[in-house]
């Protein structure tokens, strides 16, 4: 089951944001907090209403009872794989739902109560108003579902028997809670968030897999319990192992992303990069490498401070994914750098690319309690075919052209120079037709080259198939500082460059 997406707080003013620091509830749109609220309240006001009117059976206690034991056990057995940031998925419906099916709508209701506080308390303590919203919508789709079952079956005999009207009720249950969770959720992200299209807060093929399995298990797990409530013990052990494997493959997904922008990080992004440039090596395709460096950075954490700064990297981290096919790579490098290998990209594609992402990014605007802070960025370039065939050569180049725009002024995309077989003068590189409207980039003139180097011993390559013992931090700082200790040799043979005309 989906649980509230993690989403940082925008303050509003500063009155609001002082506030915010003490509930931080209130340091999201109004839309949201009074979105919130109202689930909640529904929430509330459907446990009172509801168990007012529900008679209290001891039978129905203790399966009541049971299916919250088992999902204790299903909590406490995976809770020191620990649990990713931001939105997670697991299998804890699995016991919600055959409450909604067996079980007077009360219970329905009061089923995500226990379990999210476990959560809360044994597995990751997040700010509270999530967990709140998280328990009320699960419980208004829970109700819903089992009003639904109930109208139609009226006595559990029928469930128990397992006979074809009950299965169908019961499957249709289970997409109405499946459906309205998401639903209340999605709508909470959107609000938070207006930028997030519909289609990335609601499915995607991987949830929608999640959610079938889910439902599969929700009704076998009814089915179990409606035949013998002891059966519940025969039910666990998969269960746990399914909970154990969806948390294992998350785990392994979020070790691969950067935390704050959700870009890979440097070592996952080697690795997918080095895959996408053996392959361009084996057609004879080309391909692109930018590096991206947010101008002046430090500036934008020391006047408004490093959350102000986090909220800009991940404004950038989204502008760039806006821009890019869902085919190119894209990571965070470190601190204010971004990498953007562009599979198939000839040397007026790539520029073409480098200079709409400096366009959106400059026109970008990330609000804060007094005003509004725009960001510009400087963009270094390389081709495969013309500044290196592996990925260290073509890091090394891009990062050379990278303090070259940043010499010349920054809000720019510059290249390296190309060399000339044999010695002699560099030859400029071909010069990309200009974009209307764009800035004019510094891109293959003589301002823009930087010089040959002289001859040098190239440093070790990355080899990507050979087992890495390090962390992901640790393996991305490697490959850093080898392409800056790289570009440091090579800039020490640099003829000083001509003064722009």
């Amino acid at each position: 089951m989906a649980t509230t997406r993690h989403v940082s707080a925008k303050p509003r003013g500063g009155g609001v944001s002082a506030l915010a620091d003490r509930w931080p509830l209130l340091g999201q749109r109004w839309a949201l907090v009074v979105y919130l609220c109202g689930i909640v309240v529904l929430h509330v006001g459907g446990i009172v209403y509801v168990g007012s009117e529900t008679a209290l059976r001891w039978a129905d206690v203790a399966t009541f009872v049971a299916l919250m034991a088992c999902g204790a056990v299903c909590i406490e057995a995976t809770r020191r794989l620990g649990m990713p940031a931001g939105v997670s998925r697991d299998l804890l419906s699995a016991w919600w739902l055959p409450v909604a099916l067996l079980l007077p709508p009360f219970y329905a209701l009061l089923a995500p109560i226990p379990l999210q506080i476990l959560l809360q308390t044994r597995v990751r303590q997040t700010v509270l108003y999530r967990r709140v919203c998280s328990s009320a919508a699960i419980g208004l789709a829970g109700l819903t579902a089992s009003v639904v079952f109930h109208t139609a079956v009226d006595e559990r005999i029928e469930l128990r028997t397992a006979t074809p009207t009950a299965i169908a009720m019961a499957v249709v249950a289970a997409l109405l809670f499946t459906v309205i969770n998401t639903a209340l959720i999605a709508v909470a992200a959107h609000l938070a968030d207006p930028d997030i299209g519909w289609r990335a807060v609601l499915w995607d093929r991987e949830s929608l897999l999640l959610d079938i399995v889910e439902l599969c298990l929700g009704v076998l797990v009814g089915l179990a319990c409606g035949l013998n409530v002891a059966l519940l013990v025969l039910a666990l052990p998969p269960v746990v192992l399914l909970q154990r494997s969806l948390l294992h493959a998350q785990l392994q997904a979020a070790a691969r992303t950067d935390p704050k922008t959700g870009l890979l990080n440097a070592a996952a992004w080697q690795r997918e990069a080095d895959t996408e440039i053996v392959r361009a090596r084996r057609t004879g395709d080309t391909l692109g490498l930018l590096i991206i460096d947010i101008d002046h950075f430090k500036r934008v954490n020391d006047r408004f401070g490093h959350l102000v700064g986090d909220q800009v990297l991940i404004e950038v981290a989204k502008a760039l994914r806006g821009q890019l096919r869902e085919y190119d790579v894209v990571g965070r490098f470190g601190g204010e750098e971004f990498v953007v290998l562009l599979p198939g990209a000839d040397l007026a594609e790539a520029h073409r690319v480098a200079e709409r992402l400096r366009t959106r990014i400059g026109r970008m605007a990330v609000p804060t309690d007094h005003e509004v802070i725009t960001v510009t960025v400087s963009v270094g370039l390389a081709i495969s075919t013309v500044h290196g065939d592996d990925l260290l050569d073509l890091l090394a180049a891009a990062d050379l052209a990278l303090y070259r725009a940043k010499e010349l002024g920054r809000d720019r995309t510059c290249l390296p120079a190309v060399p000339v077989p044999g010695g002699g003068t560099p030859a400029a590189a071909p010069v990309p037709a200009p974009i209307a409207g764009a800035k004019s980039a510094t891109l293959g003139t003589s301002t823009t080259q930087a010089a040959p180097p002289e001859p040098v011993s190239p440093p070790e390559p990355v080899d990507a198939a050979e087992p890495v013992e390090t962390s992901a931090d640790a393996d991305g700082a490697a490959v850093r500082e080898a392409v800056h200790e790289a570009v440091r040799e090579e800039a020490a043979w640099q003829v000083p460059p001509a003064a722009p005309s």
